[in-house]
């Protein structure tokens, strides 16, 4: 069974190229309609309840659908396997990106790639901004900047200890509490 799992994954992980949208469609046929490890109305609530959580649905999917089948090992077996394919392409990619690294054509093209990277990340933070502003002052966004610079950058604090301290913060605030 746990054979089944991984290949079943494996699959999704090698043929869902161009993220979630394209690999549900695999996961549905290996699971519903070839395996039968689930009716269309639960994997239904499969995806309903993937596509809320945050990460990749296909190793959500995955994961769920593994763990449903033989418990944590399921789990990480499904995962491994959807991911898998993944690792091994970036690794044959490095590793082909290493060894041409010195060709003219190379270079310019991770050289186009980076502006193209910090014209995106500009257009997302973009996008942040307008949607913080819908929700705030402009006072408190250039205040929280600023403290997250300090600590960011000045302090240097683990930007996962900054995010853990506002989520705590945000929910004692929801709740009356501060």
């Amino acid at each position: 069974m746990h054979l089944k799992i991984f290949w079943v994954f494996f699959k999704v992980g090698m043929l869902g190229y161009g993220g979630g949208p394209s690999s549900i469609p695999l996961v549905h046929k290996e699971v519903v309609d070839t395996h039968k490890w689930m009716t269309d109305e639960a994997f239904q609530d499969a995806l309903a309840i993937g596509n809320v959580l945050p990460g990749p649905i296909a190793t959500k999917l995955g994961g769920y659908i593994g763990y449903l089948q033989k418990g944590w090992l399921g789990l990480a077996n499904a995962v491994f396997a959807t991911i898998l394919p993944t690792i091994i392409q970036m690794i044959i990619l490095l590793k082909l990106f290493t060894e041409f690294k010195d060709l003219e054509w190379v270079q310019g093209m991770s050289n186009g790639v980076m502006p193209v990277v910090g014209v995106m990340l500009a257009i997302l933070t973009y996008e942040f901004l307008a949607k913080a502003k819908a929700r705030t002052t402009w006072q408190f966004i250039i205040l929280f900047t600023l403290i997250a610079f300090l600590l960011l950058v000045v302090l240097e604090i683990h930007p996962a200890i900054i995010i853990l301290f506002i989520v705590v913060f945000s929910l004692f605030r929801k709740e009356g509490r501060i």
